[in-house]
């Protein structure tokens, strides 16, 4: 098991459910801005949030930023340490420093005395595209990272530091996983998992899907962010939707629907998109539905959904956990799973109290 870090309230490691951040991309100076995405942020299901603290302004204004908010709040520091000191100074919850910029034991240590006293943790980040040059002109790109998040946690933990969380992030998905599930068996310190740099919705959506089910599936990550060009209350979405899918979080539900073929007798692409939008709306969630075209798929391929319908040509036939609940008319279909769905959910509830 990982060691325990808190960040303010949330657990990351110690058998901790995997939490979400994000980062503002709001000018940090302008607080209202700020407040305002940090709130959108919360609302739409981040645990953490992060900061950037590009110069002396914006550390100046963390102070009004912790006094306005109470959500646990990371700042990012690159290239100057004291940053990181006026961010501690400030309240803040956790510090994020990039080892590839700021040089100097002596600046990682004044950094690590300041957060122990404050009794917070310190998050050693690595990017790819900021390892010391010559450590990666002597041992390639893959141990370059490794080295420089080894060297930083050895420097933490000799001066006995040790709320440490560790990120080795890599826009190249191959890389990024083959550089964390190295760290994976080297530390038991907190793991921060990421793709650094995805691009945009499109394409990064599939890119971080990807290098984080990597991950994921076999247990690596203790909390994690998804780096994507745009809103960031859509890396928290996408987050969701992944650590849901894989069963790693009960408050959102899965969704499947067939891709239909000849055996299909209605408009299902129309009936899916229509009853998964109502279903997003709704209080629905920690289940799987499913929404299927034909006698094959519904509810024989999909006999594990809890609830679901198969739709033929006259009808649709509505099951739950593999069996025939009861007939309807297609024009009926988006209330009754519904209506289905939300007992279904709210039997569940009932089981795990």
């Amino acid at each position: 098991m990982r060691r325990a870090v808190y960040c303010k309230n949330v657990k990351i490691g110690g058998g901790a459910g995997i939490s979400i951040q994000s980062m503002t991309n709001t000018d940090t100076c302008d607080l209202e801005a700020t407040l305002k995405q940090i709130e959108s942020l919360q609302e739409a299901g981040a645990d953490i949030v992060r900061l950037a603290v590009p110069d002396a302004a914006a550390g100046k204004a963390l102070y009004n930023i912790r006094r306005h908010t109470e959500m646990p709040l990371v700042a990012d520091i690159h290239f100057d340490y004291k940053l990181a000191l006026t961010a501690i100074d400030a309240g803040f919850d956790k510090i994020r420093i990039n080892p590839g910029n700021i040089a100097g034991r002596d600046k990682l240590l004044a950094v690590a005395r300041s957060a122990k006293a404050a009794g917070i943790p310190i998050r050693v980040g690595v990017n790819s595209g900021s390892v010391n040059k010559k450590m990666l002109s002597e041992r390639g790109m893959e141990e370059a990272i490794i080295e420089a998040a080894v060297q930083n946690i050895r420097a933490l933990e000799e001066v006995d530091f040790k709320d440490i969380v560790v990120s080795v992030k890599s826009s190249d998905i191959r890389l990024n996983t083959a550089v964390y599930r190295r760290l994976y068996k080297m530390t038991n310190h907190p793991l921060h998992i990421g793709l650094t740099e995805a691009g945009t919705l499109e394409g990064g959506i599939i890119k971080s899907s990807m290098a984080m089910g990597a991950l994921l599936v076999d247990g690596i990550g203790d909390t994690m962010r998804i780096s994507l060009t745009g809103d960031p209350i859509e890396e928290v979405v996408l987050a969701k939707q992944i650590l849901n899918f894989l069963k790693l979080r009960s408050d959102g539900f899965d969704f499947v629907s067939c891709p239909t073929c000849a055996r299909t007798h209605t408009d299902l692409i129309s009936i899916a998109e229509r009853i998964e939008t109502r279903l997003k709306k709704s209080d629905v969630h920690g289940i799987k539905v499913a929404v299927m075209g034909c006698e094959v798929n519904g509810p024989g391929e999909a006999r594990d959904a809890d609830i679901g319908v198969a739709c033929f040509e006259g009808g649709c036939v509505l099951f739950k956990e593999g069996k025939p609940l009861k007939k309807i008319s297609e024009d009926m279909v988006e209330d009754e799973i519904v209506k289905e769905a939300l007992i279904c959910t709210k039997d569940k509830e009932a089981l795990n109290c």
